[in-house]
């Protein structure tokens, strides 16, 4: 196992009813900021739920966060803080809208221009606002960790940037997890959380062996969590114990436990976060084509991961190794497929002819040795594009 340090200061209210908690959560004082996406956390009645929680508080309300937060968007909730004088942040929704909160929290006392944060990934952040969130879409697991994913289309260089950055500063200080908020989701988000939430784990989990049993025993719990519940959570979105078990999963995933101690990839997010700001797909949709592909093309290096994958994850213990790993692999692209994200860039009317743009988007943002022996250049990426058509 590799040495490391873990500090999480994120405090879970999780369980039906748990949203009026936020009034022992938030100090009686605060002005608060709710931050959300579109009209559907007013519509299932969240909002209303929330407000009623936050009591005599001073209340405004920041709308229209993209599923892709974009810095555009985000810095009008700055300059709307800054105007007020509000001091308490509080994320309704999911990742995109928690991720554009941490941004927020950020940016009020970033010096210069807060498109830095992300620039600097993070390293420059030295103070945020404080915040919460209540979660209402069980993928990213940005209610319980300090990362943060945001997206500009407006750049000097005429990219299209979608960037991340991450700082202990901008942990929420409480997340608020009710599965029943997850009832009323369409089935496309649905299917994504469970894509992101799957990839998040891979990315920590399918690298090579450190001896790290328990990482590892806990990310094939989680995974196998995942190919059981995920197809009954689409076919009965309102089965709690269902929505349980995908909600806090999704939130395990990515609060680095599973990844302490471990090495990790992230360069099929990597490589997702450019076909996103080039062609707008939903970044699981990314995820679900990508890393298939990048499992394949990279199974040398990660051989004895993805036979210990095939085994305790996927129960395939006969055959050739090669056979194994192969096995192994078509069942992640197929349990993405189960879950109606399809697993090429064809599906989505993306050819090979994007490819060159991809690349280039890539090495404009450094992304050049990615993964976790640094070993996936432009010439690997373009591989892995190549076998994803």
């Amino acid at each position: 196992m590799l040495n490391f340090e873990f500090y999480n200061p994120t405090r879970i209210a999780f369980g039906k009813g748990k949203v009026a908690e936020i009034d022992k959560l938030i100090p009686i004082k605060a002005r608060v900021l709710i931050l959300y996406g579109g009209t559907s956390a007013k519509t299932n009645g969240t909002l209303d739920e929330v407000k009623a929680a936050l009591s005599e508080r001073h209340v405004e309300e920041f709308s229209g966060i993209e599923p892709n937060p974009t810095y555009e968007t985000l810095i009008k909730a700055v300059a709307q803080i800054k105007a007020n004088n509000l001091d308490y942040l509080l994320a309704v929704g999911g990742g995109s809208v928690i991720d554009g909160t941490k941004f927020v929290a950020a940016s009020v006392y970033a010096e210069g221009d807060p498109w830095e944060i992300l620039l600097q990934h993070g390293t420059n952040v030295k103070k945020a606002m404080p915040f919460g969130t209540v979660l209402t879409l069980p993928a990213t697991g940005s209610e319980m960790n300090d990362g943060s994913v945001i997206s500009r289309t407006e750049t000097a260089s005429g990219l299209h940037d979608k960037l991340y950055f991450t700082s202990e500063h901008v942990f929420p200080q409480f997340s608020v997890l009710d599965p029943s908020k997850s009832y009323s989701l369409p089935p496309r988000q649905l299917a994504n959380g469970l894509v992101d939430a799957y990839t998040h784990i891979m990315e920590q989990y399918l690298t090579y062996p450190v001896e790290a049993r328990v990482q590892d025993r806990f990310a094939e719990g989680l995974l196998q969590t995942l190919i059981e519940v995920g197809p009954k959570v689409l076919q009965n979105p309102e089965d709690y114990e269902l929505q349980a078990n995908f909600m806090w999963v999704a939130t395990l995933a990515l609060n680095g436990l599973i990844g302490s101690g471990v090495p990790s990839d992230w360069a099929t997010h990597m490589i997702g976060h450019e076909i996103t700001a080039l062609h707008g797909l939903d970044h699981a949709q990314t995820l679900a084509i990508i890393l298939p592909s990048m499992l394949s093309l990279r199974r040398d290096a990660k051989r004895a991961k993805l036979l210990q994958y095939a085994e305790r994850v996927w129960h395939i213990s006969e055959g050739t190794e090669d056979a194994r790993i192969e096995a192994a692999i078509q069942n992640t692209r197929s349990f993405f497929e189960s879950l109606n994200v399809p697993t090429r860039l064809s599906a989505y009317g993306i050819s090979a002819d994007a490819i060159p743009a991809i690349l280039s988007q890539l090495e404009s943002h450094g992304m050049v040795e990615l993964g976790e022996h640094k070993d996936v250049t432009l010439d690997k990426s373009r591989e892995v594009l190549e076998a994803s058509i």
